[in-house]
């Protein structure tokens, strides 16, 4: 009887044993699935602050090169404003003469 009752203790011990391995087995599945979640989530997180940089670079990069494009724009203007404002006084001398001649 004692071998009977032996028997029984080993296979009581053995499915204690297989069913704390199922758990152990399922927190770990469960820790592992909760950690691949927070990789994945870090990864989101990374990659969106990278395009946020990166957007952010681009901007900066436009916003200069509008700057400049306006100021050569700006200056080409004034460099042609100068240029009508030159050939104008130089036409004043000639203008007054006639009206001075028209008028007398």
């Amino acid at each position: 009887m004692a071998t009977i009752a032996e028997a029984i203790m080993v296979i009581k011990k053995a499915e204690n044993d297989a069913n704390k391995l199922i758990s152990d087995s399922k927190d770990k599945s469960s820790q592992m699935i909760e950690d691949a979640r927070v990789k994945a989530l870090e990864i989101i997180e990374n990659a969106k602050k990278g395009a946020e940089e990166e957007a952010e670079a681009i901007i900066s990069e436009s916003k200069a090169k509008a700057r400049d494009e306006a100021i050569n724009i700006s200056s080409e203007a004034k460099r042609r404003t100068e240029t009508l404002k030159s050939k104008a006084m130089d036409k004043i001398d000639e203008a007054a003469k006639v009206i001075i001649q028209t008028i007398i």
